[in-house]
């Protein structure tokens, strides 16, 4: 049976004298990538140097927005009210929007990053003023977000175009949720595990929990991080692993569409 999906990737994440990932050896075997917007990571240099390299290799761009969290790298939950998260997401976005439109780029979606996306995938209200902002800035713009959360109940109600993902290099739990990154099972080390157990999603719609329960999951692209020792060669082999078996990898828009 013949498939799609779409492979992004969290970038430009460095910050100043600070090297963060391997952005461009990673963007060459992605088709989305998420732009990190300052807040979590990434300045502006950085954030116009990437969207560069993704125009350059016809990769869509999205925008990453995150907490005021540079020393915790997003990744520390914050207690932000929904007007706080609406206003933060604005704030991020808009940066981004504008470096985009300076570089004639039309950016692609929005994924929230770390704490901000973990928590609002639980909590109805933090996910509507997410929701909410994405449609304010620009009714095309496409919110990714984690499958079978609060995002896509938010999305459906707001009438905000809504991608579903799912993670290549990290453990679930039994209700759809990460496994916390403290926890064993949380990451998959190995390329061509996650390259199986992402090929087994895409053509089954299953993926399997660290204590060996079935979750059905349905996901519109796939998350491959950026940050990690072995991104580059993660990237690769599931990207290899998935057109080898007659999987198409396509950008947000055409799948959308």
């Amino acid at each position: 049976m013949a498939a799609i999906i779409d492979l992004n990737s969290d970038l430009g994440e460095s910050f100043g004298a600070w090297k963060m990932g391997m952005d461009e050896e990673v963007m060459n075997h992605i088709s989305s990538s998420n732009i990190a917007c300052g807040w979590h990571g990434g300045d502006a240099e950085v954030m116009l140097r990437t969207v560069r390299a993704a125009k350059v290799r016809n990769v869509a761009v999205g925008a990453h927005p995150g907490y005021p969290d540079l020393l915790g790298f997003g990744r520390r939950n914050m207690s932000c009210t929904p007007n706080e998260l609406y206003a933060y997401t604005i704030y991020q976005v808009g940066a981004l929007l504008g470096i985009c439109a300076s570089e004639g780029v039309e950016m692609q979606h929005v994924k929230p990053h770390g704490a901000m996306y973990n928590q609002a995938a639980k909590d109805p209200k933090l996910a509507s003023a997410i929701t909410r902002a994405v449609k304010s800035l620009s009714g095309g713009l496409i919110l990714m977000g984690l499958a079978g959360s609060a995002f896509e109940e938010a999305a459906v109600e707001q009438g905000v175009p809504f991608a579903s993902e799912a993670f290549a290099d990290r453990g679930y739990m039994a209700d759809g949720s990460l496994v916390p990154r403290s926890q064993p099972g949380a990451f998959i080390h190995d390329p061509d595990e996650a390259a199986v157990r992402i090929l087994k999603l895409v053509r089954e719609g299953t993926v399997e929990t660290p204590d060996g329960q079935t979750l059905k999951l349905k996901a519109h692209t796939i998350c491959m991080h950026g940050d990690n020792p072995s991104a580059v060669k993660m990237a690769e082999v599931v990207k290899c692993t998935l057109e080898k078996n007659g999987v198409s990898i396509k950008n947000l828009r055409v799948i959308l569409s």
